[in-house]
C-alpha cells in the first residue's frame, strides 16, 4: 500500500477490466458504473484514508453510482447533481438537485469533494473547481477527473470523430444512428485540455496537488501528462488529486 497521499500504478488487469466495461455501457451502464465507482472509491481511500465517518460531496454523480459506493463504506455521502433526469424516477434520500457552480453548502464541510467526468460539461471550468475547493475543509481531498477533449473519447458517442471536427462527427453520428447525440459542443460538451488545467490548478495559493495522472493507464500514469502535447492525446482522463490548504 503506498503512503497516504499516494497512488501507486494501477494494474494492467485493472485497465484491461476498466476498458471492457466501458464498450459495454450503452448494453449495461449498471455494471459499468458500478464497477467504476468501486475503483473511484479505491483511489480516494489510498490517496485520504479510509471513508468510514468521512463526509463526502458527490458533485455532478447522475444515478448515485459513486454516492452509493461511498455510503456503502461507511461515509455521509451526498449527491449534487443539477439535471433531475440523471437523477431518475427514485434518487437517492441524500441527493439534492443543485448546480455545481453554486452548491448549497457552508464553506468548509466536506473531507472529500468529488467529481467524476462532469468537468468536460462545464462552460466555467475553473469556477466549478473553486466551488469544489471551497467546501472542502483544510487537509480535505478533492478529486476530479474530466475526459479531455483530443482523448481518443473526447468527443463521447461521436468520438473518435470529433478529431476531424465537431461538425463532421455530429453528422456522421446521425447518418449512423438517426438520432441526435446527447451531447453538443458548446452546449452540455465543451473542448477542455490538459496543459492548461494544469497550469490553472498549480497557479491556486489555495491547493496542493498530490498527483496529475491518468485515470485508467496501467504504467507512467502520472508520466503521461508531464509531456506536452503528447499528453492531449495520450492522457485519455485526467484524474487530480488535490489537498485543500488552510
Amino acid at each position: 500500500m503506498p503512503p497516504k497521499g499516494q497512488l501507486r500504478d494501477p494494474s494492467l488487469k485493472r485497465s484491461l477490466t476498466l476498458f471492457r466495461a466501458f464498450l459495454r455501457e450503452q448494453q449495461d451502464p449498471d455494471h459499468t458504473y458500478t464497477l467504476l465507482a468501486r475503483d473511484a472509491a479505491d483511489q480516494v481511500e489510498s490517496a485520504y484514508g479510509p471513508l468510514a465517518g468521512r463526509t463526502v460531496v458527490d458533485v455532478g454523480g447522475g444515478a448515485g453510482y459513486f454516492t452509493r459506493e461511498f455510503q456503502r463504506r461507511g461515509a455521509e455521502a451526498y449527491l449534487f447533481e443539477p439535471d433531475a433526469g440523471e437523477l431518475g424516477e427514485r434518487p437517492d434520500a441524500k441527493a439534492v438537485r443543485a448546480d455545481g457552480y453554486l452548491l448549497p453548502l457552508a464553506d468548509g464541510v466536506a473531507d472529500v469533494a468529488f467529481s467524476s467526468n462532469v468537468l468536460e460539461h462545464v462552460d466555467d471550468p475553473a469556477t466549478f473547481l473553486s466551488e469544489l475547493v471551497r467546501v472542502t475543509k483544510p487537509g480535505g481531498l478533492i478529486y476530479v477527473s474530466f475526459t479531455n477533449w483530443y482523448s481518443p473519447w473526447g468527443g463521447h458517442e461521436w468520438a473518435p470523430w470529433h478529431w476531424l471536427g465537431a461538425d463532421r462527427a455530429v453528422a456522421r453520428y446521425r447518418r449512423r444512428t438517426g438520432r441526435r447525440p446527447k451531447h453538443t459542443l458548446g452546449e452540455n460538451l465543451f473542448a477542455v485540455h490538459v496543459g492548461p488545467t494544469l497550469r490553472q490548478v498549480r497557479a491556486r495559493h489555495d491547493v496542493r496537488v498530490l498527483s496529475a495522472r491518468s485515470r485508467y493507464w496501467p504504467f507512467l500514469a502520472e508520466a503521461v501528462p508531464k509531456v506536452p502535447v503528447l499528453r492531449e492525446f495520450a492522457t485519455w482522463n485526467l484524474l487530480l488529486l488535490l489537498r485543500r490548504c488552510p
